[in-house]
This record gives structure tokens, C-alpha cells and sequence, in this order.
């Protein structure tokens, strides 16, 4: 990911920083699996692996991700089963690339904001960009918290890591606030994390409100603000 000069930035700036969006995925996800997929052809590999994450996206919506099976996807994406194969061996592959995608975004985006040196605008610039992030990659985010369960022990293990991360990152530029609010860093943190989480944990509340990403996260930075400042 790149570097925001600035940390006042709404969603349409943040879409144009971030490397992993709606359109560059598929490039990520191809190159990462590169040893698993047996289609080399870039452009058909692109298109196909569009087409089987947003059929598991909407079975998994539909039926659940644990009923739906790869005879489903063939028939919502028109591959056939061999075609099928040639990009992925089973659901617990689909599983682990979702989660793959969830944690390398998640991971990256501190990096985007090493250089602003104040605690306080450090956090919040990586709260509006953790809320901007689970916009693009809203079912992404999504599969993970809720079908965490079908991941391997160890992928749950990873999923459950990443997020006390980005936990972990933000308790500690709570503990370097000057004074320090009261209340434990590592508590506030977990509070925090619990507030952004809604965005798209519960995405139908704020669609039929009719609340814009931008909104939601200067909302979130009001009351983070408001407590810890």
C-alpha cells in the first residue's frame, strides 16, 4: 500500500491509495495462488476468479457457506467442474484465499501512516482507513467474521491473530497519548474495534438509514475523539 501524505482523507482519496481494490483483487489473488491455479492465461484466470468469489459470496448469503457445495458454483458461475479445479481444489481453499485477502489488507494498512508522528491523528487515520478498507472489500470481511468456523484450526488461529493486531497497534498509540485517557489501552482498543466492526458486520442498518462510508467513519472518530482526547 502506498503512503497518504496527508491523514485528512475520505473514501474516494483512501480508493485510490489502496492497491487492493474492487479491480485489483483478482490480480492479487491470482498471483498469490499462482502455484494452485492451473489456468495460466491471465486474462480468463482474472475473469474466472471474479466469477467463483461472487457466487461463494452470494451462496454463502443464500444457503451458507457450509451447505453450499462446488456442483452450486458450477452453476453459478457456467464453469464446469474440471473448470472448476482449475482454480480451486475445494471450499476449505475458497475458505483460506478469503481470509488470505482479509488479513494481507488488514496487515498493510499500518504501514500506510508510520510517518505521522502524533499518536492520536496516527489512530484515527488508521480507524477511517480499517472503515474505508471493509467498505471495498465489504464481503470479504464479512465471510470472515461470520464463517470463521469453516476455517482449518490454523487459518481460524490467523484470522483471530490479525485482528488482535490491529488491536494491539491501536492500544498501544492509546498508551502513548499524553495524558492518557482513562481506562485500559488494550479495553479501549478492543471498544474500538468493536465500533468499526458494525460498518460491515451490520451493513443493512446504515444501507436503509441511508449513511455514507465517509459519514459513518467521521461518527466513529467524533466519539473515539471525544473520549480520548
Amino acid at each position: 500500500m502506498g503512503t497518504l501524505v496527508s491523514t485528512r482523507f475520505d473514501f474516494a482519496q483512501f480508493e485510490k491509495m489502496t492497491p487492493l481494490n474492487g479491480d485489483t483483487i483478482w490480480a492479487y489473488i491470482v498471483d498469490h495462488n499462482a502455484e494452485r491455479i492451473g489456468v495460466k492465461r491471465r486474462k480468463p484466470a482474472l475473469e474466472n476468479m471474479e466469477k467463483i468469489f461472487a457466487a461463494t459470496f452470494r451462496l454463502a448469503n443464500e444457503v451458507g457457506f457450509r451447505a453450499m457445495s462446488l456442483r452450486d458454483l458450477c452453476r453459478e458461475t457456467g464453469l464446469s467442474m474440471g473448470g472448476l479445479y482449475g482454480y480451486i481444489d475445494s471450499k476449505d481453499q475458497l475458505a483460506e484465499m478469503i481470509e488470505d485477502v482479509v488479513r494481507h489488507a488488514s496487515q498493510e494498512l499500518p504501514r500506510m501512516f508510520q510517518h505521522v508522528q502524533a499518536p492520536l491523528e496516527r489512530l484515527e487515520s488508521l480507524v477511517r482507513a480499517t472503515i474505508y478498507l471493509s467498505e471495498i472489500l465489504q464481503p470479504w470481511f464479512y465471510f470472515v467474521y461470520m464463517d470463521s468456523r469453516v476455517l482449518s484450526f490454523e487459518q481460524r488461529g490467523m484470522a483471530k491473530n490479525s485482528e488482535l493486531s490491529i488491536q494491539a497497534e491501536i492500544a498501544e498509540m492509546i498508551g502513548q497519548l499524553s495524558p492518557v485517557p482513562a481506562g485500559k489501552p488494550d479495553l479501549l482498543a478492543a471498544h474500538i474495534v468493536a465500533m468499526f466492526q458494525d460498518w460491515y458486520i451490520k451493513r443493512w442498518k446504515y444501507r436503509a438509514a441511508k449513511v455514507h462510508v465517509d459519514d459513518f467513519a467521521d461518527s466513529t472518530l467524533a466519539m473515539i475523539r471525544s473520549h480520548l482526547s
